[in-house]
């Protein structure tokens, strides 16, 4: 799961410096620069924070980052399938 990864790139889509989004956040610049760099992960009330901060519903947040690992074996073709339209609808709704 690259949830870090996901919150930085909509953050910067969004034109937002680190900085400005710890601070409407609530949170220290360096903080969110470890969750981004997915070496600290947040507890909920942070992501909840943070993804009401991004405008994006915690549970997309989470959809946008699963990887491949994260589906068990038995269903990773399914994902593979659903995961690039599931995600250009989501793109397009959420403008991500």
């Amino acid at each position: 799961m690259n949830l870090g990864t996901v919150i930085k790139d909509i953050r910067k889509q969004k034109g937002q410096t680190q900085t400005e989004f710890a601070s409407s956040c609530g949170i220290t610049q360096t903080y969110l620069s470890q969750i981004e760099n997915n070496s600290k992960e947040p507890n909920l009330s942070t992501l909840k924070v943070i993804s009401l901060n991004l405008d994006i519903p915690l549970p997309i947040l989470f959809f946008m980052s699963l990887n491949e690992e994260d589906i068990s074996p038995e269903k990773r073709k399914a994902f593979e399938i659903i995961n690039p339209s599931v995600k250009s609808l989501i793109n397009e709704f959420f403008k991500v």
